[in-house]
């Protein structure tokens, strides 16, 4: 059974910084390229990042360009998303998704998503 556990989240002040995690079971962690997609209240879901089967490539949001770092280690079968700088307009639910290749492409699917780790920046 796939499996997608989102950690890291919390509350934290404006310009302040999160590391997120997503523990993944159940597939082979490194064939597939994975992502990271969030949600913030009343709106819909919008893709942040992803990055490629081995870690080699990596891809943003525009708005998140500069702030946010992908990465995943195959080894521990974890996908990390560092967070800096970060606004009260980043305040979401943050989801991981395993893409349906081992590249990334907007066109590709996300068929397995974790039920994910709420961010919520404030003063």
């Amino acid at each position: 059974e796939v499996q997608l556990v989102e950690s890291g989240g919390g509350l934290v002040q404006p310009g302040g910084s999160l590391r997120l995690s997503c523990a993944a079971s159940g597939f082979t962690f490194d064939v597939y390229a994975m992502s990271w997609v969030r949600q913030a209240p009343g709106t819909g879901l919008e893709w942040v990042s992803a990055i490629n089967w081995s870690g080699s490539s990596t891809y943003y949001a525009e708005s998140m360009k500069g702030r946010f770092t992908i990465s995943r280690d195959n080894a521990k079968n974890t996908l990390y998303l560092q967070m800096n700088s970060l606004k009260s307009e980043d305040r979401a639910i943050y989801y991981c998704a395993r893409v349906q290749a081992s590249i990334w492409s907007a066109g590709y699917g996300m068929a397995y998503w974790g039920k994910g780790t709420l961010v919520t920046v404030s003063s």
